[in-house]
């Protein structure tokens, strides 16, 4: 990971950030009586995405690192569930916000699958 200073340089970390920003965006017009509830959850999920990546790369162990990103690859594919359920609830009004997140999301999870087979074969 040369060139690498921070977790901050980690083009999957910035992503997670986007997706974060894009949700909150997504969810702010969910009913009221959602606040507590899916609405809560999305919000959990999507902050964790970026959140295992920067805990991860904290724990400076490759071992270590690999797990968190994987954590962070499930709360990825628990928050595009989460948008699921909610687009099928009629939630979303912003079908251009949404469609761009699940776009999102699927890039996302494609640079974390790449990241860890690149962090898993350094291991070798």
């Amino acid at each position: 990971m040369s060139g690498i200073q921070s977790y901050k340089d980690l083009l999957i970390w910035q992503k997670g950030i986007e997706i974060v920003v894009l949700v909150y965006q997504l969810i702010s017009d969910f009913p009221k009586d959602e606040l507590y509830a899916l609405s809560s959850q999305i919000k959990r999920s999507a902050v964790s995405i970026p959140s295992n990546i920067a805990e991860g790369y904290g724990r400076q162990s490759t071992q270590s690192y690999i797990q968190f990103i994987k954590i962070a690859r499930g709360s990825l594919c628990e928050l595009e569930t989460q948008l699921l359920v909610a687009e099928k609830l009629s939630f979303i009004k912003s079908v251009n916000l949404y469609s761009d997140i699940m776009k999102q999301i699927t890039e996302e999870s494609k640079m974390i699958n790449s990241f860890i087979n690149k962090l898993e074969s350094s291991k070798q």
